[in-house]
C-alpha cells in the first residue's frame, strides 16, 4: 500500500463496512460446494488484520478445502507463524522483491528492511508452513541487477523464487511496458549464472510456468502474465475485505456479495448467485492488454490481492 497515499492520517474503511471473519467463511464456505480446493488470504498485509488465526481455523475447518496459504511481505511474519500454523495454515508465500535495502524499501513503499523478512522465512520454515514461495515483481532498472543474488541466496533450501513480469495493476504504480522485463530474459539472466531446464506444471492452470536447476539445487518459477497471458486457464477468484466478488486482478467492479450476505441469503442462493458470477465473466484483460490505449480506471492490487 502506497506510504505517500496511506499515510498515518489516513482514514480506513469503518469496522462495520468490512465482511466478519464468519461472512468469509460462509462465501468459501459457499465457493467450496462448487468445486473450489483452494483458499489464499492475502492483502494489502494479511498479517494486520486482528486476530487473523481465528480466520484460518474457521476456513481449514472448510469440507473440500485441501490447501490454504497466505500472501504476506514477510515482516510480522515471524509473530504470527506458529499460531497460524496451529490455527490451520498450509503455506505461505512472502513477497521479496530484491536482497538489496534500498531497493526493497523502495519497492516496497516501506520502512521494513530484508531482517524481518528473513526471520519471518525462517519461523515458517521452523513451523511446517512449507514449502515457502518467494515472489519477486521484476521491473527493469530497479531490481534486475538482483536477480541472481536473490535465486543464489534461496537456491537448496527447498523454497522457491517466483519471478513475476511487471503488471499494470491498478492505477498508482506507474506502469510502463518499457519497465516489463520478460520471462525468457529473466529465464536467461539467472540461466547463465545456474544452468536450467523447463518441468512440467504441477496442476492445470498453473499460473508459474517451472524450472529446475540441472545440479539438483532446487527450482524457479517465472509468471509471465505480460508477455505470455493465460486469462483462458485463468481458475481465480478475489473475494475483497468488503464484500466484492471479483473474477479479474484488472476489475474495476465487483459483485456486491455483502448486501446478500446481510438481507439473509441461504447458502445455496449464495453457491447460485457465485456460480451465475463465475459463469458470466467475460474477462480476459492480459490477453486484450495491447488493444487497450486508455487508462481505465481498475480497482488496485493493494485492495485486492495477487
Amino acid at each position: 500500500m502506497p506510504a505517500e497515499v496511506f499515510g498515518e492520517a489516513y482514514e480506513f474503511l469503518p469496522k462495520p463496512d468490512l465482511l466478519s471473519f464468519e461472512e468469509i467463511e460462509r462465501v468459501a464456505r459457499a465457493a467450496a460446494g462448487l468445486g473450489v480446493r483452494k483458499l489464499r488470504l492475502t492483502g494489502g498485509e494479511p498479517l494486520l488484520r486482528a486476530d487473523l488465526p481465528k480466520l484460518v481455523g474457521l476456513l481449514a475447518a472448510i469440507d473440500g478445502i485441501e490447501d490454504l496459504s497466505l500472501t504476506t511481505n514477510g515482516s510480522l511474519l515471524a509473530g504470527w507463524a506458529g499460531a497460524l500454523r496451529d490455527a490451520g495454515l498450509d503455506r505461505v508465500t512472502v513477497s521479496l522483491d530484491s536482497l538489496d535495502e534500498e531497493v526493497l524499501k523502495k519497492m516496497s513503499g516501506r520502512k521494513h528492511g530484508v531482517a524481518p523478512v528473513f526471520a519471518g522465512i525462517e519461523a515458517a520454515e521452523r513451523v511446517g508452513l512449507a514449502p515457502i514461495k518467494i515472489n519477486c515483481v521484476a521491473q527493469r532498472g530497479v531490481n534486475d541487477h538482483t536477480f541472481v543474488d536473490l535465486a543464489r541466496y534461496f537456491r537448496g533450501t527447498g523454497h522457491i523464487v517466483r519471478f513475476i513480469e511487471f503488471m499494470d495493476v491498478g492505477t498508482l504504480n506507474g506502469w510502463d511496458k518499457s519497465q516489463v522485463i520478460e520471462a525468457q530474459q529473466i529465464h536467461d539472466l539467472i540461466a547463465a549464472a545456474f544452468p536450467l531446464e523447463p518441468v512440467e506444471p504441477n496442476y492445470p492452470g498453473e499460473t508459474a510456468r517451472r524450472y529446475r536447476y540441472r545440479d539438483g539445487a532446487g527450482e524457479i518459477g517465472i509468471i509471465a502474465s505480460v508477455t505470455q497471458p493465460f486469462c483462458g486457464g485463468c481458475t481465480r477468484a478475489r473475494l475483497t475485505p468488503e464484500g466484492r466478488l471479483f473474477t479479474c486482478l484488472f476489475g474495476s467492479e465487483g459483485a456486491d456479495l455483502r448486501t446478500r450476505l446481510r438481507d439473509g441469503a441461504a447458502d445455496g442462493e449464495l453457491r447460485e448467485f457465485l456460480a451465475g458470477v463465475w459463469g458470466a465473466r467475460t474477462d480476459r484483460y492480459s490477453d486484450d492488454r495491447t488493444e487497450h490505449t486508455e487508462r481505465r480506471e481498475r480497482i488496485e492490487m493493494f485492495r485486492i490481492g495477487g
